[in-house]
């Protein structure tokens, strides 16, 4: 299939619901394909992460969205998103990541452990008191991620289901292409986002609380270190990618698991496996499927040249499959040697919150599986129409019976021993 077919396939309806087909179809023409005249697809592990790390490539700045995106500044979802730190370079992308960095260091994601596993068990117990089938996205993978999130920026626990379909509705702004109809969507959720967060911020400034709200509000009042357009577009975004990514980590994760009794039962066993599971999972079938760049200055990757100004739509889910770095990449196996997705990317832009999206997944796994021993797919499950943000959005589960915890001895991954 012509590269520009196959492109045109991945962003069809059939193609966003199961992209690894589409994936291979390009890879057969190399690890990096010309598409377009300006039109680059990354497919290769190598290249890929070498471009994210490539300070030759940034994301889209203000004078390519006006090349490319007329009108853009009219979109309050684009606004919101080509404010925050997503889609800024340096200088001053540097500048806000610093600012919220604070929020995500590796002392501060430890001490989380045991509030994410409470919060977890009490997910838990909701579903056993359920009556039937319950929907595990709406249950648990929604829930956990957005109320540890929200617990950091200071959001109020009452208000948390209203961010569910706010964010569903602005994170179609970052699919690859986008209707008029889905932007007036994203528009619409943008918009009730920034509402909501402009309050938020009002109510720090007469009451200062110990979360990152009140750090940024006072970074941005105490002299030009941030805008009023980058606070409210940097909160938005820290909220959004705070519980999306691992909503679609567990949802994706959940269902790779029962399709894998084997190896659930190891996971169930032996919960110190989890971090070597989770990050197999991320590889496996990636929450995030792409990301995009813009190029400064000629490059060759994949011996293909790349002028200034070529847009490279990097495929980290394909990248993940890429069998020269793992051999038989379609089989989940969290026995991998050296297991390193790319599914928070790489570089400057590598995921502000990825080691607390893998802390909540690797706490999340083991205790549903131990706690629902009968845990199965209840029904047919619900894919988002999404390539950029893989998930589904309904999922439904039977929940068994509650066992008691199992220790038994067993065996690392990364050493000889059973296939899942």
């Amino acid at each position: 299939m012509d590269p520009t077919d196959a492109l045109a396939l991945l962003m069809s309806p059939e193609g966003r619901l199961d992209p690894y087909p589409t994936y291979e179809r390009l890879r057969a023409h190399g690890p990096v394909v010309q598409a377009g005249p300006v039109f680059y697809v990354v497919t290769g592990y190598a290249e890929a992460d070498a471009i994210l790390r490539d300070a030759r490539f940034g994301v889209m700045d203000d004078a390519l969205r006006d090349q490319f995106m007329p009108g853009w500044r009219e979109s309050p979802a684009v606004l919101s998103i080509s404010r925050s730190m997503l889609r800024t370079n340096p200088p001053d992308h540097s500048r806000m990541r610093r600012l919220a960095a604070g929020a995500f260091t590796p002392r501060r994601i430890a001490a989380m452990r045991d509030v994410v596993r409470a919060q977890a068990d009490e997910l838990v117990d909701a579903m056993l008191a359920a009556d039937g089938p319950v929907d595990f996205m709406t249950a648990f993978a929604y829930p956990l991620p957005v109320g540890v999130i929200c617990a950091l920026l200071g959001v109020p626990a009452a208000d948390r289901p209203l961010f569910r379909r706010w964010a569903t509705d602005l994170t179609g702004v970052l699919e690859p292409e986008i209707t008029a109809d889905e932007l007036a969507v994203a528009d619409r959720g943008a918009t009730e986002l920034r509402g909501y967060f402009t309050e938020l911020v009002a109510a720090r400034r007469r009451a200062p609380a110990d979360d990152l709200t009140t750090a940024l509000v006072q970074a941005h009042d105490g002299g030009d270190r941030l805008s009023g357009d980058e606070l409210l577009a940097n909160l938005i975004v820290l909220l959004v990618a705070g519980f999306e990514t691992t909503t679609n980590l567990l949802g994706n994760g959940l269902v790779a698991l029962l399709d894998h009794p084997r190896a659930a039962a190891a996971l169930r066993e032996r919960s110190d496996l989890a971090p070597a599971y989770v990050d197999e999972l991320l590889r496996y079938d990636s929450p995030v499927q792409l990301t995009s760049r813009m190029s400064t200055a000629p490059s060759r990757y994949g011996d293909v040249d790349l002028p200034p100004e070529s847009w490279v739509i990097v495929l980290l889910g394909a990248a993940n499959r890429d069998p020269r770095r793992y051999p038989d990449p379609a089989r989940f196996d969290p026995w991998r040697a050296q297991i390193a997705p790319l599914s928070f990317g790489a570089g400057p832009h590598y995921c502000l919150g990825a080691a607390l999206a893998r802390l909540e997944a690797q706490v999340a796994f083991p205790l549903l599986l131990r706690r629902l021993p009968g845990l199965a797919v209840a029904g047919r499950p619900e894919r988002r129409v999404r390539l950029t943000l893989r998930g589904h959005a309904t999922l439904p589960v039977s929940v068994g019976r509650e066992a008691a915890p199992v220790t038994v001895p067993g065996t690392r991954p990364g050493a000889a021993g059973p296939t899942p």
